[in-house]
């Protein structure tokens, strides 16, 4: 192959519309915005949403629920996921990012109790459920609060 037999792709490179240049370019005299009316005036746009002065469906339906702005979202980890670690093992948020058993701490670490514990161990989370603490103990383990 050599530089002058280099081809671009088919359909590939496409050639830009220039409105306004004649009758025979297809885009000429009104430039493709058909005749008056406000899509033909310069500046001439409908704000998103807008139907024409009737009020519009966003406005129309009834306003529903309430958000919290105070809201806490916390990460959750399940006793099954917490049974990968050895015994003995101090797992903590920071572990639990590093091993890549959570992806971020939100407003802090919940364990629950899905799944089962076998191993003795220490957790310290920002919360637990009644049945993931009675788990944990239930091995030997322990739980603290942080």
């Amino acid at each position: 192959m050599k530089l002058h037999e280099l081809k671009s792709a088919e359909g590939s490179r496409k050639k830009r519309n220039r409105v306004g240049r004649g009758m025979a370019t297809g885009n000429g005299k009104t430039s493709g915005r058909g005749h008056k009316g406000q899509k033909a005036r310069s500046g001439g746009k409908v704000r998103p949403g807008f139907e024409g002065g009737q009020m519009p469906l966003y406005q129309r339906l009834p306003k529903r629920g309430f958000t919290n702005i105070n809201r806490k979202d916390y990460t959750v980890v399940n006793l099954e996921t917490l049974d990968r670690f050895d015994e003995g093992t101090e797992v903590t948020p920071e572990l639990l990012l590093e091993t890549g058993v959570i992806s971020k701490v939100q407003a802090g670490v919940k364990v629950l109790g899905k799944g089962s514990l076998d191993k003795k161990m220490t957790v310290k989370a920002h919360k637990f459920s009644a049945s993931a603490k009675e788990a944990i103990e239930a091995a030997g383990g322990q739980t603290e609060v942080i």
